[in-house]
């Protein structure tokens, strides 16, 4: 695999995410953030896969990440979102006696989201020293993830297996909607949504399966899949091309899921078994409809319509995050090392 390098960092890598780019300008990333954990001294470091001329080229490390700064980190890094602003809001969140851990943090620019242990949703701006807006005790649990649904909308996923949808138009203390995941009630632990069609969501738990919703529909999930033998830490829909998605987990692996398409028929022609007519927009064409189901809520048919690659040359300790950006994948590990992906095929 010689697309992949790998980085010994003596550090266990708790979070990697690319510094976005410009689409427009077809501009591939080059800068990317990790956070570390469980360490004498965790860090915020900064690193660069673009061109170094200071780096010789028979040290054996060319194309390896260099890194660019670093940042003492007090506590674990639970979550890394990039955004151009220098702010610093303390105990945002707390129990009554002690501060609580920030699980999960998610920017919609100037909007800050951030979710805990303590079962808060706190709301921020990076233009606003203060909080703008609380919900208190909106989880009677740990929330453990929290993304954009859209504008004003926010999903949760928490440590008993519901997935919460939120309206922060409202400022209501309870949900707009939950939807759970029946009999355990297994925990969950990362969330993300389709980018193009915002009511499909999917989902990773405790158990390692990976769950697809409907959130227009029902209050559990469509797709049910085997994914890990163990927890599943992070879910990404590609953000160009979300018939691609990825998976990490504490079993070491990190999967690459591609929808595949049985004929170059739409789908709701190839008479699934499945009746749910959900709309899916491909690349809208100028003048016309092109909406056909989402592989992604194909049910049990899916099985056999979606292909999974494993992306990491061997399994190794547990793969805690992943980001992708067009054919870049970056990933940290509790094996200290971060593995940079160039030409993953989407």
């Amino acid at each position: 695999m010689e697309s992949i390098n790998a980085k010994y960092v003596s550090q266990k890598i708790s979070k990697t995410r690319w510094k976005p780019v410009s689409h427009s300008t077809l501009q591939q990333p080059e800068i990317f953030a990790t956070g570390s954990w469980d360490n004498e001294e965790n860090k915020i470091s900064l690193w660069s896969i673009g061109n170094h001329e200071n780096v010789a080229m028979d040290d054996g490390n060319e194309g390896d990440p260099q890194v660019l700064c670093e940042h003492k980190h007090d506590g674990d890094v639970l979550d890394l979102q990039t955004l151009s602003v220098s702010q610093h809001w303390a105990r945002a969140h707390r129990y009554p006696c002690d501060s609580a851990p920030c699980t999960s943090v998610v920017c919609s620019s100037p909007e800050i989201v951030t979710v805990g242990e303590d079962g808060r949703i706190v709301v921020f701006r990076a233009d606003h020293e203060g909080v703008v807006q609380t919900i208190e005790n909106a989880d009677s649990s740990t929330i453990h993830a929290v993304t954009y649904l859209r504008t004003t909308e926010i999903l949760t996923v928490n440590s008993i297996g519901q997935l919460k949808m939120w309206d922060l138009r409202q400022h209501s203390k309870s949900p707009s909607q939950i939807f759970s995941l029946s009999g355990d009630r297994v925990p969950l632990h990362c969330v993300d949504r389709h980018p193009n069609q915002q009511h499909i969501v999917a989902t990773g738990g405790q158990d390692g399966m990976l769950c697809v919703w409907d959130v227009r529909q029902g209050n559990s999930p469509f797709s049910l899949m085997e994914a890990h033998s163990a927890e599943m830490w992070e879910v990404h829909f590609h953000p160009t091309n979300p018939d691609h998605m990825f998976t990490c987990s504490e079993d070491g692996s990190l999967l690459h899921w591609e929808t595949s398409s049985q004929s170059d028929l739409p789908s709701f022609l190839q008479g699934n078994r499945n009746n749910s007519m959900i709309s899916r927009s491909a690349m809208p064409s100028a003048g016309g409809n092109q909406s056909i189901i989402s592989a992604w809520l194909s049910g049990d048919s899916s099985k056999s319509r979606l292909e999974t690659t494993h992306m990491l040359p061997s399994q190794t300790l547990s793969v805690n995050s992943l980001d992708v950006l067009g054919h870049y994948l970056v990933c940290g590990t509790d094996g200290e090392a971060i593995f940079v992906h160039r030409q993953i095929p989407v």
